[in-house]
């Protein structure tokens, strides 16, 4: 987890996120750096929009409660489209994961 500490504090900090500053930011830190894990972090983070990703990720759990304090009013339309997110959310979830086995490129591989 603390290479990709490192990766967010260079993108709060306005810095680019590459092998040197990450490397940088790990050795002040005090973490033994393994150059491997450096260089596939730095990859996978290529095309990825830090922002996005964290606006994503702090609203997913907000949708989620929001959806269930709705009234009990129209709540079979809901319960239908909720059910059918969900399915769609699962076999997108299982494409990434045949993905990523086959490339065995998974950020949980790499950092444990």
């Amino acid at each position: 987890m603390e290479y990709v500490y490192a990766a967010l504090i260079l993108n709060e900090s306005g810095e680019e996120i590459n092998e040197d500053n990450l490397t940088s930011v790990l050795d002040a830190a005090g973490v033994d750096v393994e150059e491997s894990r450096v260089k596939a972090l730095v990859a996978a983070l290529e095309d990825v929009d830090i922002e996005e990703a964290i606006e994503t990720a702090a609203a997913a759990p907000a949708a989620g409660g929001a959806s269930a304090g709705g009234s009990a009013e129209g709540s079979a339309d809901e319960d239908d489209s909720e059910e059918e997110a969900e399915e769609a959310e699962a076999e997108e979830d299982e494409g990434e994961e045949e993905e990523e086995e086959a490339s065995g490129e998974g950020l949980g591989d790499l950092f444990g």
